[in-house]
C-alpha cells in the first residue's frame, strides 16, 4: 500500500489540536482500516519528512442517525473508520497541519 493511500486525511478537532499544541506534539490521522501501526509510521515519515517515535491506532465505531422524510423516520449509522494518534520526536512538526 502506497503512502499517500494509508493517510486519508489529517482530523483537526479541539480535541486533537490541544494535544498537538500543548502535549508533546501528537497528531491525529484519518487511516486506511487495513494499515498497521508500522505502515502508518513509515507512511508519516515518507509525505511529510519527520521522524514519528510512536502511534497508536483504534477503530471508531458508526454512530446511529436518524432522518425523517416522506415515508417516516429512516433509521441509519454513520461509517466506522480508523483513526491513528501519532508521536513524534522533540522538537519536530508537520508544517503542513501547522500552517507554517
Amino acid at each position: 500500500m502506497r503512502a499517500d493511500q494509508v493517510i486519508i486525511e489529517p482530523i483537526l478537532s479541539e480535541k486533537s489540536n490541544i494535544a498537538r499544541e500543548l502535549e508533546c506534539k501528537k497528531y491525529t490521522f484519518k487511516v486506511d482500516p487495513r494499515a498497521n501501526k508500522f505502515e502508518i509510521m513509515k507512511a508519516v515519515k515518507e509525505l511529510f519528512k519527520v521522524n514519528p517515535t510512536g502511534c497508536n491506532v483504534m477503530n471508531v465505531a458508526g454512530k446511529p442517525k436518524f432522518s425523517r422524510g416522506k415515508g417516516g423516520y429512516v433509521k441509519g449509522y454513520t461509517a466506522s473508520w480508523k483513526k491513528a494518534i501519532v508521536t513524534l520526536s522533540k522538537g519536530e512538526v508537520i508544517d503542513a497541519i501547522e500552517g507554517v
